[in-house]
């Protein structure tokens, strides 16, 4: 094999071992979490997706903080 296949070789092993590392966390990070859905106005759905724009976050975390909060205060 010349050192140049080689070397391909050593690079492909690399990166199958990084998307392999990449899909087991996906994996993980699926078991700790769990999807829904939810019905909002447009309104209220355009003004959550600005308001996560600018604070440079998703609509996701913000949802689950504001329902952690609302949790906590029980």
């Amino acid at each position: 094999m010349s050192p140049k296949q080689t070397d391909n070789n050593k690079k492909n092993k690399k990166a199958r071992s990084k998307k392999a590392d990449i899909d087991k966390n996906k994996k993980i990070d699926a078991n700790k979490k769990k999807n829904t859905s939810l019905r909002l106005e447009n309104d209220v759905l355009k003004r959550l997706k600005i308001r996560a724009i600018e604070e440079d976050t998703s609509v996701q975390s913000l949802v689950e903080t504001l329902v952690l909060n609302y949790l906590d205060d029980r």
